[in-house]
């Protein structure tokens, strides 16, 4: 089963990917089953129609410096139509899946809350990230300013662990270790949080819940995958085994990228069996 389960279209605010042609890319590069994931973040942008919509300069996932993003969520019943017209004009050359990746923050779980249940009957699957942290970003450096690096990471993990405590509309975590990929000091040690990593692995595995590996890794030049082979493997030593696999693609350039990789490093390398995909948030197990 080749699926991606991870990409963006232009309903995301840090896309303009058109999703017809996401799809069409997914065709042509013989996936089975591709998943939408459209962003949604709470707290540091506004769903369309409240208005008053403020624009920003792109942030480095795809768009120019110049180039103006809305700070705004998923438009919902645009997205959510438009997905129902794709689904049916692909049809007889994928499955098309519909999600959300929730950028969830303890103090915005209640707007979750309430989306989940005004759209659930719509939805496959939702990721669960932890993009923002008391509703500062990573990538600008705003959130780990002013802390050490051994503070920083330790309450990105916190904060993981805090919402997946309160919050439990989601299927997957995704790129569980994303605070990896904006660590100016270098690369943190594993041994040092991996006591905070392995409960919020324990309490996905309690709830049900799996995680992602995110090919971006690639891309972005990582050393190692994301969630980083010593997090795979520590989640299949715990007893998980829901994992799915997504490219994070905000355009078709990298869509299912290195994709045959990542099935080999959970196969050879990790000794996962299977790799999941998800229909009406229900995971669905398919051999490796």
């Amino acid at each position: 089963m080749l699926a991606d389960y991870h990409v963006h279209t232009e309903f995301s605010d840090d896309s303009r990917e058109p999703m017809e042609e996401q799809a069409k890319r997914a065709v042509s590069l013989g996936l089975q089953e591709m998943c939408f994931t459209d962003h949604v973040d709470y707290g540091i942008k506004k769903d369309w129609d409240e208005g008053g919509i403020e624009y920003r300069g792109g942030d480095g996932i795809g768009l120019a410096a110049e180039e103006l993003q809305p700070l705004a969520n998923v438009d919902y019943p645009k997205y959510f139509a438009k997905f129902s017209r794709v689904k049916t004009d692909f049809a007889e050359e994928i499955d098309l899946r519909c999600g959300l990746e929730f950028g969830v923050q303890v103090g915005t779980i209640s707007k979750y809350e309430a989306l989940f249940a005004k759209y659930a009957d719509k939805l496959d699957f939702v990721l669960l990230s932890i993009h923002q942290v008391e509703n500062k970003e990573f990538w600008n450096q705003e959130f780990q300013q002013g802390r050490s690096q051994q503070e920083y990471n330790e309450r990105y993990y916190q904060e993981m662990y805090d919402v997946m405590k309160n919050f439990k509309h989601y299927a997957v975590l995704a790129h569980l270790n994303l605070i990896s990929r904006y660590d100016k000091q270098g690369k943190y040690s594993f041994a040092a949080v991996r006591d905070m990593i392995a409960e919020i692995l324990k309490l996905a595995i309690a709830d049900g819940k799996g995680i992602e590996l995110n090919t971006s890794s690639w891309h972005y030049g990582l050393d190692d995958t994301m969630p980083a082979r010593d997090i795979l493997r520590l989640y299949k030593d715990l007893g998980g085994r829901i994992i799915t696999i997504g490219s994070d693609a905000h355009s078709i350039k990298y869509l299912a990228d290195h994709m045959e990789e990542a099935r080999a490093i959970l196969r050879d390398a990790i000794g996962m069996q299977e790799v999941y995909t998800f229909r009406n948030m229900e995971p669905i197990g398919h051999k490796l």
